[in-house]
């Protein structure tokens, strides 16, 4: 695809880097967020960043953005290395829009924008308070830009409008309006047409393709697999933190792994995939150790060996076989039962009496 710029017209290829991003990898604690992503944006060029809910893309934006600091790898802007505070950031040339909208919802449209200023202006606190010509001059300036933004986005006619009245739709591109109020040479916009119908996300789409027409670089995380493909020049795909593939949209969409992953189908060599079979062999171990033994067949199916094993056996019916017996089997099993104590002359229990009531009848009788 061919990229015209205010430099003239390059190949994404040709162009220089405005972002390198190197090994970046960012752990909290024992979890691995994003693993080892290398990721390369040139300029005026657009590039996507798709992956299922969880695959790390905006944890790898605040990375880019100095919100969080790598816990390896490094990021670069135009062959510098970035600190990682994000005013620093933004003040070397990178600016952002969030996931939710983040604006100053009592202050209007203008002020807005004009916050995004304040890595432009040279004018400090005394100035300010002293309000010379000099800082009159650069509020002025200041000014003159916030209106050409927004008459860039769209929203001129209501730069006096307070922010929090403004459709949804218009208070995503006042918080792009406020991004490009920095000057920057590389855009990242993390879910710009969330929750837009199809109308808003067109004129989305068109005003991106606008921002590269000025030779902004853009980095775009989005949901939105049409929106995505229409857009961009690259697309890299994040799947549980780890980059899976890059290339244009064609080579994107056709390559199967991206679909298994969109599906949550595993496939050969997914990220994660040892740790998966690891834990389900673990799984299988636990279950096979939990398994009770096979249980030794009754033996009511084999005869008894001797005398002996068969009294034992009727020794250990007893106490059912006196239920169902008749009243003189009954009595007889019930004397057997109560050993030498019943024979000394207590009357013998009720049939389908326990041996161990009629223990405790003798006993009382003893006692008697």
């Amino acid at each position: 695809m061919t990229t015209t710029t205010e430099t003239g017209t390059e190949t994404p290829e040709t162009a220089a880097a405005v972002l390198e991003a190197r090994g970046v990898t960012m752990r909290f604690g024992g979890l691995t967020a994003v693993r080892e992503v290398d990721l390369t944006v040139r300029q005026g060029e657009i590039v996507g960043l798709i992956g299922p809910n969880g695959a790390g893309k905006t944890t790898f934006f605040n990375c880019l953005t100095g919100l969080y600091v790598p816990t390896e790898g490094q990021v670069s802007y135009k062959g510098t290395v970035l600190p990682p505070k994000p005013h620093l950031v933004t003040q070397a040339g990178i600016a952002r829009t969030f996931q939710n909208i983040r604006l100053f919802s009592n202050m209007t449209v203008l002020e807005n924008v004009l916050v995004g200023r304040h890595t432009r202006t040279k004018e400090g606190l005394w100035s300010a308070l002293l309000r010379g010509p000099g800082f009159k001059r650069a509020e002025a300036a200041s000014r003159a830009r916030a209106m050409e933004l927004l008459e860039f986005v769209g929203l001129a006619a209501k730069a006096e409008h307070l922010a929090r009245n403004l459709p949804y739709g218009e208070q995503r591109k006042l918080e792009i309006a406020r991004a490009l109020a920095s000057d920057p040479g590389l855009l990242l916009l993390d879910e710009p047409t969330a929750g837009m119908n199809q109308a808003e996300t067109r004129t989305t789409e068109e005003l991106v393709f606008a921002i590269r027409d000025l030779g902004i670089a853009v980095l775009v995380i989005e949901h939105d697999m049409k929106f995505i493909f229409n857009l961009c020049d690259r697309v890299a795909v994040l799947v549980q933190g780890e980059k899976l593939v890059e290339g244009t949209s064609e080579v994107v969409q056709g390559d199967e792994r991206v679909v298994a992953a969109y599906l949550g189908t595993p496939f050969e060599g997914a990220p994660g995939a040892e740790e998966a079979a690891e834990v389900e062999a673990a799984e299988a171990a636990a279950e096979a150790a939990s398994e009770p033994e096979p249980e030794p067949e009754p033996q009511a199916e084999s005869e008894p060996e001797s005398e002996g094993e068969a009294e034992e056996a009727s020794d250990a019916g007893t106490e059912s076989d006196a239920e169902e017996a008749s009243d003189d089997e009954a009595t007889e099993t019930a004397e057997e039962a109560s050993g030498d104590e019943a024979a000394e002359g207590d009357a013998p229990a009720p049939a389908g009496t326990p041996a161990s009531e009629d223990a405790d009848s003798t006993t009382e009788g003893d006692s008697k």
